[in-house]
C-alpha cells in the first residue's frame, strides 16, 4: 500500500468537532472527538471512536454512558481546550462551566446542543474503540440558522496543521 496515498484518501473524511464528557464518582472525563456518527434512527443511536488509553475511554466505560457536546462555527479555542487531559474545579471542567445532564454526564454550558447516550456495545478493535450508544437525551442550546449540520464546528476550521486520518 501507498502510504502517502492511503493518508491522503483518508483525510478527505470530513469531520465534525465535539467534546465527549463522562462522569464516574464524580471523576469527570472531556475530550475533543471527531470520529462521530449517527448510525441508527430506531433506536438513536451513535457511535463515536475513543482513544483506549484516554481518561474519556476508561470513565465512560465505566459510567455506561457518555454526552457529546456539539461545538460551533467559531468555538476553535473550546475546542483545543480538551485536546489535553481535562481537569476538573468545582462544576466547570478545563475552565469550562457545565452540569449534570440527565444521565450525570457533563453537559457544557457553552456547548451548542448535547446527546446524551447509555452505552450499549463497545467494538474493541484497534487503538481506538467504537462506543455505541442509545441516545437517551437531547438539548439544543442555540437553535441553528438553516441546515443543522452546517451549525458543526468542523475539523478544517482547526487550521491546516490539524488533521485526522492516515
Amino acid at each position: 500500500m501507498d502510504d502517502d496515498a492511503k493518508k491522503t484518501a483518508l483525510r478527505m473524511i470530513p469531520y465534525g468537532i465535539y467534546v465527549m464528557t463522562a462522569e464516574n464518582d464524580g471523576e469527570v472525563a472531556a475530550a475533543t472527538v471527531n470520529w462521530v456518527t449517527q448510525t441508527a434512527f430506531a433506536p438513536p443511536l451513535v457511535v463515536v471512536g475513543v482513544k483506549t488509553d484516554s481518561g474519556a475511554y476508561g470513565i465512560s466505560k465505566a459510567a455506561g454512558c457518555f454526552a457529546l457536546n456539539m461545538l460551533g462555527k467559531g468555538q476553535q479555542g473550546l475546542a483545543f481546550g480538551f485536546f489535553k487531559p481535562a481537569t476538573r474545579d468545582g462544576n466547570t471542567v478545563s475552565g469550562e462551566p457545565f452540569h449534570a445532564g440527565s444521565t450525570g454526564a457533563p453537559i457544557l454550558d457553552n456547548a451548542i446542543a448535547s446527546v446524551e447516550c447509555k452505552i450499549v456495545e463497545i467494538v474493541e478493535q484497534g487503538d481506538h474503540h467504537i462506543f455505541i450508544g442509545e441516545v437517551v437525551d437531547a438539548n439544543v442550546a442555540t437553535q441553528p440558522e438553516g441546515r443543522a449540520d452546517e451549525a458543526i464546528l468542523e475539523m478544517k476550521e482547526l487550521g491546516d496543521n490539524v488533521f485526522y486520518g492516515g
